[in-house]
């Protein structure tokens, strides 16, 4: 009996080790990778480490937010890869000058297409495959949704309509007050979503059906606490390897012909790969409402925090900062505010919206490539 005993348990300590070895392997990796030629063997290996950390860094944050609860671990996961990727885009617009002007737009306006069209809809369709009928809180959903509604219009739209400065861009003092409001618009949400109504981004459980991990035992205060550091040292890894990565991408997606701005969405939907496979564990569990507090929370830290980052880094930053949308851009976001907020009102979907937003993200690709 104790050796079964025993037996029973080397598969989750095996599972411990791997989800602690990977992000820590992963980050030897970048420091040794770091701004060096890697031939292409060594780029392969890179790409499966990547893997392994995203997969830890998934691990990792389902841990915490078991501790810790909704809707606080998604917000945990989604302000920790946001707060590196802004770590990034600044780092890559101090080297990289003029040519970087539109950086943060491009990499912000692909990630909320990714988040509210990939993720959204992704998740809306393999819960709907398994549970053919979703369910999710519509007064919370709701009011995300209309925050990164908002905070697009001001930080992506309006700059191609404004005319202090020439082109779409800001004047000092307008990107100013956009960072200002977004860091507003962003602050009172979290109050919103942790404080005041956290009921309204609780997962929707279904009268007679269990959760699958409701009698699950939470990990301890220290489990949660080494999980949140390798967290943080997965994220570090998975947003620093995709820059390594980089060229590689560059060389591809020059060799098939693609428009060199394609770069920025594959670093995008490598940068959020840990949000998209955490949401979709997450609706197959039929917890939609974490996945949906993944997608537009992540789209909203993406705006609400890159923007006042970009406003301050601009008082050193040489060169335009060209933040507004074309006119393909513009209508593709509206396009998606339209859809989903017809996908959220009724509180409840089927797999044809999540087949919807997937087309519309499928749109955004497609229109990438060939603009």
């Amino acid at each position: 009996m104790c050796q079964r005993g025993r037996m029973a348990t080397v598969p989750r300590h095996l599972l411990l080790s791997w989800t602690t070895a990977v992000p820590v392997l992963a980050l030897l990796v970048l420091a040794v990778t770091w701004g060096r030629e890697l031939p292409t063997v060594v780029e392969l290996l890179v790409a499966l480490v990547l893997v392994g950390a995203v997969l830890a860094a998934v691990h990792h944050a389902e841990v915490v937010a078991h501790r810790v609860g909704e809707p606080f671990g998604s917000l945990v996961l989604a302000v920790a890869v946001t707060v590196i990727e802004v770590a990034l885009i600044v780092t890559l617009m101090v080297s990289g000058g003029e040519e970087t002007a539109s950086l943060p737009r491009d990499t912000v306006f692909a990630a909320v297409m990714i988040t509210c069209n990939g993720i959204v809809g992704l998740s809306l369709l393999l819960g709907a495959l398994r549970h053919d009928l979703v369910v999710f809180n519509a007064e919370g959903t709701g009011a995300a949704l209309a925050t990164v509604t908002t905070l697009a219009v001001l930080s992506l739209v309006l700059p191609t309509f404004t005319t202090g400065r020439e082109g779409p861009q800001f004047s000092p003092s307008q990107l100013a007050f956009a960072a200002v409001a977004s860091l507003v618009l962003y602050g009172a949400f979290v109050l919103t979503q942790t404080v005041r109504h956290r009921d309204f981004f609780l997962p929707v459980v279904r009268e007679g059906v269990p959760a699958e991990d409701e009698h699950a035992e939470p990990p301890t205060g220290r489990a949660a606490l080494t999980s949140l550091a390798l967290l943080l040292v997965a994220l570090v890894a998975v947003v620093g390897l995709a820059k390594v990565e980089s060229p590689a991408i560059e060389d591809a997606v020059a060799a098939v012909g693609f428009p060199q701005s394609f770069v920025g969405v594959v670093i995008a939907l490598l940068v959020l790969l840990p949000e998209t496979v955490a949401a979709a564990r997450a609706a197959r569990r039929d917890r939609l409402q974490i996945s949906l507090n993944l997608a537009f929370g992540s789209a909203m830290a993406s705006i609400g925090l890159t923007i006042p980052a970009i406003a301050v880094a601009s008082i050193w930053l040489e060169g335009p900062l060209l933040l507004g949308l074309g006119a393909t851009q513009t209508v593709l976001l509206a396009v998606t505010v339209v859809v989903g907020t017809l996908t959220v009102v009724p509180g409840r979907a089927t797999r044809l919206q999540g087949a919807v937003h997937l087309v519309l993200l499928a749109a955004f690709l497609f229109l990438a490539v060939n603009p």
